[in-house]
């Protein structure tokens, strides 16, 4: 043999073994190797709202206004893509429900930059149902009265956030592929209204084993070049573990989900890929960020001593975002890891999974209508960090992050086949239901204009009402009657129409100074491949749910082109926000649920009628009729929030000075908090979009501060006070508790922030704590 073609054999072994190796690497590294069929793109963008003054939304609590950030809020979007076909975008967003506004003026934006690429077609946009985020985004009175109208800087925030993710996806696009998965949880929701559900027929109910869905399914994400790039999955449980008193902005418990699971794919990129690995919950360690962790506590005493807390000064607005922790662990030229925690039918799922009990006397409440002693503001649910809301939030999220690293893990069901979307509005006002008849025959009945009824107000154990309202009430009080008249009498068309729930507000026929609650409402079916998402524009519950996914099941199998292995998810409180839905039996019984089932008790009836008739055209490929378009009300609305007018500090004081610093040479253990304070100024000067009012920041070296730990974070709580309503002057509590995960070392505490001049000027400012020893 000679030189050449020896030369020429060692090559091609070279070649045989490098890609017997590559093989052997992808599929020891939880990846799964195959060929892409879809482009895939994914983005995430930060859409934290006003953290000062604004009522929160989900609660209608008026006393529940923002005053910091427990963690930061984010629009997460994925487009999945036919290389020369269909094309769909599916946008999470940390928010209470996706607004039909914002919809609207997302879709204009995105139809000016991309023309008819991206329309509201085929385009979702869903919330988690966070109670703990900031309202005044929704165009409908119901929904922005205890936020005094409309809120300009929530709707920005929002419209920006999604945009921007959706332009990161689509810069993103590239050769790749889809799987799914599907596993139970048991252990993160609990029916919050079991008398309404043993209503459903015992021979439905007994074709499942709980009361609540316990399915997660997972899509993963995996890039032809980089390899797995997200995932996002749904799963019923309400966005309450944060209480109606919480006043810090949180994602609550599938907002946490997120952060833990991007956090743990960084990283576990190398290395184990187990959620085992997690400590105290919290997966991000900043022996990540620095090495060379000194161990020397006298040497570190020193060092800290020589840094004691500088006087406030000016800063800017770009060094609030620059010192972003996870900005430090981007590569530049690798799309970020998105994960996203999505919302389903969890109208009647609760987080709160210890039960319902009297606050008073802690025995249970009353089964049928959630009450202590008659009194519905003594019962509430129990999470199972129960009385430390932070922590049930941190428990339900993590048991949720468990199970979806497990089944992103183990998915192999690869995605294959068309990307296809049908959409359409309906007037859920006036909707004609076919129903079947006993003996056979047919009726045909009508959805009704919206109401809210009795129980409505009294809320829900995870956040009771007020006053004598009670859950389960189907004949209402004489007094509030005569309140509700006051505004708008209901007619004897509408009571009936309503039956059994009586009217406590008749929003839908309600329109002065506008509408009070949506009439036309969006209903749409996305597709790729055997995955199939309902967009559904509010909270289904358990069984309704349930009824929706097998009535289009049926539809989408007799076809013939899809089989039994189709996946249905419903993604819940999607393009626009109409309250709930409960099934005939439910609304009998006028639960919160059933009282809050706006368009009367054919509401889901009429959801499954028009449903089938979506995915009828869907497997047909026949176009839909868009139908009545929604109103755009952004001119009509009204705000009265009152604006801020200044800040200030005491005379001798620089905004960002230290109020209450670390004691002197102070030496903390993990699992205690450190507490600063701060002269500030209101949030609501500047949002800090994608960057941070708080931070942590580690000493490496004798001289170099690194970012360990932001708003992004849940060990790290901003609260912004004042001491009066209408002072000018404000401080920013930043208390850090201190993870096991977190290094011996030196440690201090910086605060950003904006303040406002008479005249309206804004300037940022920062301030840092004196240097103290974490041990």
């Amino acid at each position: 043999m000679d030189l050449s073609a020896s030369l020429s054999l060692r090559k091609q072994y070279a070649i045989t073994w490098f890609w017997i190796f590559l093989v052997l690497l992808l599929g020891n590294s939880g990846g799964v190797l195959s060929d892409s069929n879809y482009l895939i793109g994914l983005g995430s963008y930060d859409i934290t709202g006003p953290a000062a003054d604004v009522n929160m939304m989900g609660y209608a609590n008026m006393e529940q206004v923002t005053s910091g950030v427990h963690f930061r809020l984010r629009a997460r979007a994925f487009i999945v893509a036919e290389p020369q076909g269909n094309r769909v975008v599916f946008v999470n967003l940390d928010a209470c429900m996706a607004s039909q506004l914002v919809t609207i003026k997302v879709i204009e934006r995105l139809k000016a930059r991309y023309g008819d690429l991206y329309t509201e077609k085929n385009v979702a946009i869903s919330g988690i149902h966070t109670h703990a985020g900031p309202g005044g985004y929704l165009q409908y009175i119901v929904y922005i009265v205890t936020s005094l109208g409309f809120v300009r800087q929530s709707f920005d925030v929002l419209v920006d956030g999604i945009e921007k993710s959706i332009i990161q996806a689509h810069d993103n696009l590239r050769p790749g592929s889809v799987f799914v998965n599907k596993g139970e949880l048991l252990d993160a929701g609990t029916n919050r209204s079991p008398s309404a559900y043993l209503n459903n027929p015992a021979a439905e109910r007994s074709k499942y084993k709980y009361d609540v869905d316990t399915e997660m399914t997972l899509l993963k994400f995996v890039d032809d070049q980089w390899g797995p790039v997200g995932s996002f999955n749904w799963f019923a449980t309400h966005g309450t573990s944060m209480s109606r008193t919480n006043s810090l902005i949180s994602g609550d418990n599938k907002g946490a989900a997120a952060r833990f699971m991007e956090d743990w794919f960084e990283n576990n990129a190398v290395g184990s890929s187990s959620a085992d690995e997690l400590v105290d919950g919290i997966p991000r360690r900043i022996s990540n960020i620095i090495s060379n962790v000194r161990n020397n506590h006298h040497e570190l005493l020193e060092l800290a001593a020589s840094f004691q807390s500088p006087p406030g000064r000016p800063a800017t607005k770009i060094l609030s975002v620059a010192r972003r922790v996870r900005g430090v662990l981007r590569q530049a030229e690798k799309p970020i890891f998105v994960s996203a925690f999505c919302q389903s039918n969890c109208g009647d799922v609760s987080p709160n999974v210890l039960g319902a009990f009297c606050i008073d006397t802690g025995i249970p409440c009353d089964f049928n209508h959630s009450t202590c002693s008659g009194k519905n503001e003594m019962c509430y649910g129990r999470g199972p960090g129960y009385p430390d809301e932070f922590e049930s939030t941190r428990i339900i999220g993590e048991r949720q992050l468990r199970k979806a690293v497990d089944l992103f893990n183990k998915a192999s069901e690869q995605l294959e086949g068309k990307v296809d979307y049908r959409h359409t509005y309906l007037d859920f006002s006036q909707l004609e239901v076919t129903l079947p008849k006993q003996g056979g025959g047919s009726e045909t009945v009508k959805t009704c204009p919206a109401a809210m009824g009795f129980a409505f107000a009294a809320g829900t154990t995870d956040g009771p009402g007020a006053f004598d309202f009670k859950q389960g009430d189907d004949s209402g009080n004489p007094f509030w009657k005569l309140v509700r008249n006051l505004l708008k009498t209901p007619d004897k068309k509408q009571i009936d129409c309503q039956h059994p729930k009586p009217i406590l507000l008749d929003t839908g026929e309600m329109k002065q100074p506008y509408d009070w609650a949506p009439s036309i409402l969006p209903i749409q079916i996305l597709r790729v491949g055997q995955l199939v998402i309902l967009s559904v524009p509010g909270e289904f519950t358990t069984m309704a749910g349930r009824r929706l996914r097998d009535a289009v099941k049926t539809v989408l199998t007799a076809s013939g082109e899809f089989n039994n292995n189709v996946h249905i998810v419903l993604a819940g409180l999607t393009n626009t926000y109409s309250q709930y839905v409960t099934t005939f039996e439910e609304y009998q019984v006028q639960r919160y649920e059933g009282a809050s089932t706006l368009y009367g008790p054919h509401t889901l009836t009429a959801y499954i009628q028009e449903f089938k008739k979506l995915a009828s055209f869907l497997v047909s490929g026949q176009p839909v009729k868009p139908g009545p378009q929604p109103p755009d009300l952004l001119d009509n609305q009204i705000s009265l929030l009152t604006p801020v007018v200044m800040d200030s500090t005491p005379a001798g004081v620089n905004f960002g000075d230290v109020k209450s610093d670390v004691p002197q040479n102070s030496t903390f253990r993990r699992g205690e908090m450190v507490t600063v304070v701060f002269w500030s100024a209101c949030p609501r000067n500047d949002l800090m979009t994608e960057g941070t009012y708080s931070l942590v920041e580690i000493l490496h070296g004798k001289e170099t501060w690194i970012p360990a730990y932001d708003d992004d974070d849940f060990c790290l709580r901003f609260k912004w006070s004042r001491p009066s309503k209408f002072s000018p002057r404000s401080l920013a509590t930043i208390e850090w508790r201190i993870p096991e995960s977190a290094p011996p070392g030196v440690y201090r505490i910086r605060h950003f922030g904006a303040s406002k001049g008479l005249l309206g000027s804004v300037r940022h400012f920062t301030g840092s704590s004196s240097a103290f020893v974490v041990a």
